[in-house]
């Protein structure tokens, strides 16, 4: 039987979606780990690292769970979108040091 968890939004009116938590694992991990090293990215960018990252390792749909696993990982205050920014910019938030 698979462990799932219920992912986060920053946006309290909305619920998350409950998903695999390996693969929840893999994508919160290499999300984080390709922000680290770019220190800031768009959306987009940031989605390209992470795709360049996982790709042939990753079965399910990379861009839906690139946008669950980001927006989760806003509302856990692992990261955050650059106020003013546009297109959306994101960063880690400074001192963020917990597992998702």
């Amino acid at each position: 039987m698979k462990t799932r968890i219920q992912t986060l939004q920053p946006d309290p009116a909305k619920k998350g979606a409950r998903i695999d938590r390996a693969r929840y694992d893999q994508m919160a991990a290499t999300i984080l780990a390709c922000l680290k090293a770019s220190g800031e990215a768009t959306f987009n960018e940031l989605r390209a690292l992470v795709e360049d990252v996982l790709a042939g390792n990753f079965e399910e749909s990379l861009g839906w769970y690139y946008t669950s696993l980001k927006l989760d990982l806003e509302a856990r205050g692992a990261l955050q979108r650059i106020p003013g920014s546009r297109p959306q910019h994101l960063r880690l938030v400074p001192g963020w040091e917990e597992e998702p």
